[in-house]
């Protein structure tokens, strides 16, 4: 019963890391990165479409990512969905491939976006902490049912805590390299 209710917090708890992890590659920090476009969609014979579901993106250069289309008639409107969405980046294309030059961050930039990732490591360890509060309250509720005792309600506490604790020192580890990243010149 308690093992259900620990297994539950961590599943829970490492959504909140891999949500985490999935919104720093979204980030733009000076280095090109297929994640960069995973959210931009085209218009592909009227509906909108995802990318790298019309092109293969790859990554030829450190700074640069090339999108080199299936059905070349859809170079125009991949070139329109790059410049509409708000990442501040301009394609060129030859006709046949796209290239996006990433360019380098300055030093304000690259402070800004610390501050950035700061934040979002906050609402991860948030999220944590709403966590472990829901799983105390299960504890609890255990407890005024006499499904547990008092005393398994203290340990099944603590180790609440300790994953917690446990998560909360991922999320610190995750948000260390994301910040070196993006400091890195």
């Amino acid at each position: 019963m308690l093992n259900d209710v620990f297994a539950d917090a961590r599943d829970r708890m490492s959504k909140a890391l891999d949500n985490l992890e999935t919104d720093y590659k979204r980030l733009r920090t000076g280095r090109a990165s297929v994640s960069l476009v995973d959210g931009i969609r085209a218009e592909y014979y009227g509906t909108p479409t995802a990318l790298n579901q019309l092109a293969t993106i790859t990554i030829p250069e450190p700074r640069t990512i090339m999108i080199q289309p299936w059905d070349t008639s859809v170079i125009g409107e991949i070139e329109k969905s790059i410049l509409k969405s708000e990442l501040g980046l301009t394609p060129m294309s030859d006709g046949k491939v796209i290239r996006i030059n990433i360019p380098v961050l300055t030093a304000d930039r690259r402070r800004e976006l610390v501050k950035v990732v700061k934040k979002m490591s906050e609402e991860s360890k948030v999220a944590v902490r709403n966590i472990r509060r829901d799983v105390n309250e299960m504890i609890k509720d255990l407890k005024k049912e006499k499904e547990i005792s008092e005393d398994e309600q203290f340990k099944a506490q603590e180790e609440t805590q300790r994953i917690t604790d446990d998560f909360i020192k991922k999320i610190d580890v995750v948000y260390s390299a994301k910040e070196k990243e993006i400091l890195e010149i």
